[in-house]
């Protein structure tokens, strides 16, 4: 597939809600089985829609076309950086450039990305100055990839109660976009044609 060879890769998260009333919430972390959501959800903020929300973040590395090179689904609390640097050694070849955004900044993760054989690329924060490439074209992007993992291939509507169930859910989700990119690559078509392949 093109893009697990591609020289450009993004990282992002997403967030995948498991409870959004206060009652459901709070019988979640009520709950006393091993595999309840409650037990790994966590209350986490959305920039992309200014508000807190409840559940995990699906941190994710894509190619330009889709196609998942890693992927992680952990509570919604657990820092942006943390986690990409747990995917970026499976994720990189080596000579990549590493698309982010703000919530990528600091010198010891660009260090660290450099130590990967990687060059980290983001848009720079407000006490920066702006002089760098104009990334929001490549940005839109992995929000594109996500939109058709959460509306096109239902993860907003996931309706697992348990975390094996949204662990397996995600899965189907990353592997079903998979199967949808490889394909469009085979057929000669633009590699997120997916309406017709999961009608």
């Amino acid at each position: 597939m093109p893009g697990y060879w591609d020289d450009i890769v993004l990282v992002d998260s997403t967030p995948v809600e498991t409870a959004r009333s206060r009652e459901t919430v709070k019988r979640a972390g009520d709950s006393s089985l091993d595999d309840a959501i409650g037990n790994a959800a966590a209350y986490g903020y959305c920039r992309s829609h200014s508000r807190w929300f409840y559940g995990m973040r699906l941190h994710a590395i894509f190619g330009p076309d889709g196609t998942p090179r890693a992927a992680m689904l952990v509570g919604a609390d657990r820092p942006e950086r943390e986690i990409a640097l747990k995917m970026l050694p499976g994720a990189l070849h080596g000579g990549e450039t590493v698309v982010g955004d703000k919530g990528y900044a600091g010198r010891d993760f660009a260090a660290a990305v450099d130590q990967l054989g990687g060059t980290l690329l983001r848009p720079p924060r407000k006490d920066e100055p702006d002089d760098g490439p104009r990334l929001s074209m490549i940005r839109q992007r992995i929000e594109s990839v996500f939109w058709t993992c959460k509306d096109l291939l239902t993860l907003e509507r996931h309706g697992a109660r348990t975390l094996h169930n949204l662990r397996a859910r995600t899965a189907q989700r990353l592997l079903a976009l998979t199967a949808c990119v490889y394909l469009n690559h085979w057929l000669g078509r633009p590699p997120r044609a997916l309406a017709d392949l999961i009608a």
